[in-house]
């Protein structure tokens, strides 16, 4: 595989491999954060129960567990090129509803506003970056002696 190639893929996904691995050595902090900004549907409200009573934990550590494997093993997964568009698209969509959750500056005012919309616009290049890799899959550039 071409260098550059490899390169931009792990530059790419060092974000989620280091920020799901914070997550995962903090999780007590991470439910603390996610417990804040994520209220469970009353429609999934049977289905976090039965989460909490099988685990003996509530769900926003469940959800911090979840979160922080979704980011590394999505994150590895693209930078060892093994199910390449599979862990795009999880990573898209997991981009997608942090995003939501996590920056919504359209509901905020002032500073806050601008921080969020700063880290919306960084979310939303990572996920042009995560297509292009869900189009282009597991490819790999033909080597030059061969073309």
């Amino acid at each position: 595989m071409h260098i550059l190639f490899t390169v931009a893929r792990v530059l790419l996904v060092l974000i989620f491999i280091i920020s799901g691995g914070m997550k995962l050595l903090d999780i007590p902090g991470t439910a603390a954060q996610l417990g804040a900004i994520v209220t469970i549907p009353d429609a999934l409200a049977g289905l976090a129960t039965q989460l909490q009573d099988a685990t003996g934990m509530k769900v926003p550590q469940l959800l911090a567990i979840f979160v922080g494997v979704v980011e590394v093993v999505g994150g590895l997964l693209l930078a060892f090129n093994i199910a390449t568009r599979f862990a795009a698209f999880v990573l898209v969509i997991f981009t997608l509803v942090a995003t939501y959750y996590a920056h919504a500056f359209w509901s905020m005012s002032g500073a806050a506003m601008q921080e969020n919309m700063i880290h919306a616009l960084k979310n939303l290049s990572i996920i042009g970056g995560l297509l292009t890799y869900m189009v282009l899959g597991s490819w790999r550039p033909v080597p030059s002696n061969e073309i």
